[in-house]
């Protein structure tokens, strides 16, 4: 990690199951009705697992031993195309570098499997994220997919070109 001490990146880890459920209640617990809900993620049971069976993988950041950021990187079934998801980071780190450097983890193994697109969606209240995505190149798109979940979140999709190289 650049310019922050005691910070690395990493694959995750099955065993990283409980610390990750707990920094994503956290995030969500900084907005009304965001509930987090762990039977709505069960891809949390073993998180590296299911990344890794669907052709992806999940980074977390770690910072003396607790997990403050992740991120998810997994090819859809349109050639080309991947999917971001899973990206928190803790409140008391955002601005910081951890999300840029998570991103720049996941554009290095997206060019690296010929990705020519990143997708993502993104919860209609997490308006700093959607700043950071655009500006990382990232263009919201029309449009908004509804979870049907306890929160009632409605998400916003975006989409990248991926640039050759770069992260801001």
């Amino acid at each position: 990690m650049t310019g922050l001490k005691h910070i690395t990146l990493r694959p995750a880890r099955d065993a990283d199951a409980a610390d990750i459920a707990a920094l994503i209640a956290r995030v969500f617990a900084e907005y009304d009705g965001c509930l987090f809900v762990p039977e709505e993620f069960p891809e949390l049971a073993a998180p590296a697992s299911y990344y890794a069976a669907k052709g992806g993988q999940l980074w977390v950041a770690e910072q003396d031993g607790e997990i403050i950021g992740s991120i998810a990187l997994f090819p859809r079934s349109t050639p080309g195309v991947f999917e971001l998801g899973k990206m928190y980071v803790a409140i008391h780190l955002r601005g910081a570098g951890v999300a840029r450097d998570l991103l720049a983890r996941a554009f290095d193994q997206a060019r690296a499997q010929q990705a020519k697109e990143i997708i993502l969606f993104s919860d209609a209240r997490f308006a700093r994220g959607h700043a950071f995505y655009e500006k990382n190149g990232f263009v919201r798109l029309p449009g908004v997919r509804l979870l049907h979940d306890l929160s009632r979140s409605l998400e916003f999709p975006f989409r990248l070109a991926l640039p050759s190289e770069g992260v801001k």
